[in-house]
């Protein structure tokens, strides 16, 4: 009897799980795992959405087409300096790595991710038209520059920033918790909240920014219509309305720091700055790789700024990549492109999030 109760009850156990589990897995799979392999279905064919939304047989199978029409062109050679400004980081990021770990600093997997990002980043921009060629998509690899660069401009500026502020803000006080949720506040807003915020501030004629310009004698900037200036009015509102969840995130990693480690440090005068880089910044190591990483995925992703402000303008100065997706496939009508141009994105935050699941293990080794 007692081992037939068990064993019922133990099934009892896994027809629940099967029960509680079964509405998510549902939605999980509609909306998530069906529409990824159908986009990649989509992605081999020459499909018109408003002609297929019509005719359900006006597509055509095109197998890899569609990312050779995106990715590639005619007459495609590679140069080490043909886009400099990414090959020379690539390079000191490849020569960065080797040092972090032959000194020690990084893990043999962290050196090795390291490495073959940054040598990725090296080799990729040197794919060029050669003479008479051309890219077939010539918008394609310019608003994925843009995104990257968005990306290199707006991570470590959370990252820093949102550290920093938890480091200042890191304490019992009232003034500091009321601190902390005043700069939380901004994580809650929408994008077109933000958004808005921002292309008042940025304005010429009667934003803080131009108001604060001209009271000390210079002239106003046009932030958002000046080819210079675009993407960096973009990645300031993108900061400001990040650092939120990244605050938290340090705050976390800094209270979970002993206390012991401090008043040990204070024995040997590391106090203040000295404390922070000395003793915090080490322990903070696993909550960094979790930020950054987390919010390389987050900000490839960035749509609503650069629709909103500034419509990926000017000149396609801040025109991202996802942006670029919407406008194939809603606009134009070409979601075959559209879908191979997602499957891409989907590769770098794929790559990206095994980064820092192998990033996480090396460190609980």
């Amino acid at each position: 009897m007692p081992r037939q109760h068990a064993s019922g009850f133990a099934l009892t156990q896994r027809q629940a799980a099967v029960i509680l589990l079964a509405p998510f897995l549902t939605v999980y799979a509609v909306f998530l795992v069906y529409p990824f392999f159908k986009g990649i279905w989509i992605s081999l064919h020459d499909w018109n959405l408003m002609a297929v939304a019509f005719n359900p047989d006006a597509k055509t199978y095109v197998g890899l087409r569609n990312y050779e029409r995106v990715m590639w062109g005619r007459n495609i050679t590679w140069g080490a300096l043909a886009s400099p400004g990414f090959q020379i980081i690539g390079l000191i990021g490849v020569l960065a790595s080797a040092f972090l770990y032959r000194t020690g600093r990084a893990g043999k997997v962290t050196a090795l991710a390291m490495g073959i990002a940054t040598l990725l980043l090296f080799v990729l921009p040197g794919f060029h038209p050669g003479e008479g060629g051309r890219w077939y998509d010539r918008r394609f690899w310019p608003t994925v520059g843009n995104t990257i660069l968005f990306v290199g401009l707006a991570v470590p500026g959370v990252t820093i920033t949102a550290m920093l502020l938890a480091a200042a803000l890191d304490g019992e006080t009232r003034a500091k918790a009321v601190l902390r949720t005043l700069f939380f506040l901004s994580q809650v807003l929408s994008v077109t909240v933000v958004t808005l915020i921002w292309q008042i501030m940025f304005s010429p004629r009667q934003g803080l920014i131009a108001n604060l310009t001209q009271l000390f004698g210079g002239s106003p900037i046009v932030w958002l219509t000046a080819e210079g200036f675009a993407m960096a009015a973009i990645v300031i509102a993108t900061i400001w309305w990040s650092l939120g969840i990244a605050m938290i995130l340090f705050l976390a990693g800094i209270q979970d720091i002993s206390k012991d480690l401090y008043e040990a440090g204070a024995l040997d005068n590391a106090t203040g700055a000295k404390a922070f880089w000395y003793i915090t910044l080490p322990n903070l190591k696993r909550t960094i790789t979790v930020v950054v990483v987390l919010q390389i995925i987050l900000h490839f992703q960035v749509f609503g700024q650069s629709h909103l402000m500034t419509s990926g303008g000017p000149n396609d100065t801040t025109q991202v990549l996802v942006r670029y997706i919407y406008q194939t496939a809603f606009r134009d009508s070409e979601l075959g492109r559209a879908s191979a141009m997602a499957v891409f994105l989907f590769v770098i935050m794929g790559g990206f999030s095994i980064l820092q699941f192998v990033l996480g293990r090396e460190k609980d080794e």
